[in-house]
């Protein structure tokens, strides 16, 4: 801990910089991991057609292009054999344009927005911001997916002069969020922009919004946007049919701190671990020699819309999991009994999702005895009220996958007093039936546009997460946590017998 990283620790961070950089929303975070895969020799599948899966094949497939499911059967791969499995996340907290975003106010041209899941709103004041995201465009008689990004500081959520709101420091920082955080784009007068409706304030605004339930999409949206975004997507702007947009940061990320420690990057919760699980699987399924003695099946999931519950078609609360284990399970079963439900009861998952680390300003926010620092490795997340997943076995196999790498680990619980965040793991340990272990890498910031953590603890994802897919397989046949206790017990207590009669 401390002091400049290794050699290899800075390879490694160099690449999931480039691609933190490249997933600037979760359908570039999916894109980007698609070309890993296929750059791999990955297959790829679609859940709309029949699949052909075999021993030492590797696989993927996605979903509304903003969750991916890849996985390698093993080369010993039998009916009823568990998947051992990392489950991370795609989306990260931000903006995102209303389906009407045009407005106008004060003689401004304004975007409206809305959040998206748990953002710290005050950091997003004095960015230089943009938009990216997926754009629907019309190519003949069909429409396609483009993914766009507009790579210039285009908007910008002006922060209030303190001359203006003396009281700042005694009322705090609370800015209303239909109000007070909308991105300015140009001002309203502007030849670029469409003719602002006559007058000021609300008017203008609900003028807009009337229009548009009738017009096309320049009734909806400010004509510049959508000339920025043609111009961008390469078509004329009647070609673009509709779109979703993330207002992100345009400040690439970064490896800074005096001695080159740490990483600044927005979207680390959770490209960070999106990142290692990918790259574990493709180092470990490099060809079908590297599964030549595996005997499960190897997968990963990066799932979208967990910052708002996971409940959607592409979250981990739909049976995108479910639908891919039993697919696969009966494809390779030969009409074995129970092959899918053995499979589930044999299955290992670890939820990677970021951690956080004790911040030296407000320790006082963590229980003093588990309060994992930056640079003491991967984080293992305890709640007895199943906030978490981890329980006595499961985190016993994952700190024995760590020893065996290298890897150093730490404890982390909520303070008794304060209320815990959740993940996918307690959605996918229910819904499946699957062992789980919650873990990930500690970091600061959580949540802000530009969050911070170590470059030896994300190296260390990256090897835990390759040691799980090398190790656990066998790993896994030394613990039965169905047989323990031993069924029978007599003889096994040491106490001398109490002479009661029972």
């Amino acid at each position: 801990m401390g002091g400049p990283p290794s050699a290899a620790d800075q390879k490694i961070a160099t690449d999931m910089l480039s691609f933190l950089n490249a997933g600037l929303t979760e359908f570039h975070a999916v894109d980007a991991a698609v070309q890993r895969l296929k750059a791999a020799g990955f297959t790829e599948l679609s859940e709309r057609q029949g699949w052909e899966v075999q021993r030492g094949g590797r696989y993927f497939f996605t979903r509304n292009s903003s969750t991916l499911v890849a996985f390698a059967v093993g080369q010993k791969y039998e009916p009823g054999n568990g998947f051992m499995m990392v489950g991370a996340h795609t989306d990260s907290p931000c903006f995102k344009l209303k389906p009407v975003s045009k407005s106008f106010k004060s003689g401004y041209g304004m975007v409206n927005c809305e959040p998206y899941g748990g953002l710290l709103h005050h950091t997003w004041f004095d960015r230089d911001l943009t938009v990216a995201g997926r754009v629907l465009v019309k190519q003949g008689d069909r429409m396609v997916h483009k993914l766009v990004s507009v790579p210039k500081p285009i908007l910008r959520i002006p922060m209030l002069a303190i001359h203006l709101q003396r009281d700042l420091s005694t009322a705090g920082f609370n800015p209303n969020k239909q109000t007070q955080c909308t991105p300015l784009l140009a001002t309203s007068i502007s030849k670029k922009l469409s003719a602002a409706p006559a007058g000021d304030g609300v008017a203008p605004a609900a003028a807009v919004a009337a229009a548009a339930g009738d017009q096309g999409l320049a009734a909806r949206h400010h004509p510049l946007l959508l000339r920025l975004l043609s111009k961008e997507l390469g078509c004329e702007v009647d070609d673009i049919v509709d779109f979703e947009l993330n207002v992100i940061d345009t400040q690439a990320g970064v490896v800074g701190g005096g001695e080159d420690e740490f990483i600044f990057c927005g979207r680390l919760d959770n490209l960070c671990m999106s990142y290692c699980c990918l790259q574990a699987l493709v180092d470990t399924c490099a060809n079908a020699e590297a599964l030549a003695d595996e005997t499960g099946v190897r997968a990963i999931a990066l799932f979208d819309n967990e910052e708002v519950g996971s409940d959607s078609a592409q979250g981990a609360g739909s049976p995108v999991m479910r639908d891919c284990i039993t697919r696969v399970t009966q494809l390779l079963a030969e009409g074995a009994e129970g092959a899918v439900q053995r499979a589930m009861r044999n299955s290992f998952l670890i939820s990677a999702d970021m951690a956080h680390a004790l911040h030296p300003n407000y320790a006082d926010k963590h229980d003093p005895e588990l309060a994992p620092r930056l640079g003491s490795g991967l984080v293992l997340k305890h709640n007895v009220n199943q906030r978490y997943a981890t329980n006595a076995v499961s985190a016993t196999l994952f700190r024995e996958v760590c020893r065996r790498a290298g890897v150093p680990t730490a404890e982390f619980a909520v303070r008794s007093d304060m209320a815990c965040g959740s993940t996918i793991g307690p959605i996918l340990a229910a819904g499946l039936g699957v062992r789980t272990v919650d873990i990930g890498v500690p970091q600061l910031a959580m949540h802000s546009i530009r969050e911070m953590c170590m470059v030896s603890d994300a190296a260390n994802g990256l090897r835990a997460f390759t040691a799980f897919f090398e190790t656990i397989s066998e790993l896994d046949r030394t613990v039965d946590p169905d047989t323990l206790p031993p069924p029978d017990i007599r003889g096994t207590l040491r106490e001398p017998a109490c002479g009661h009669v029972h």
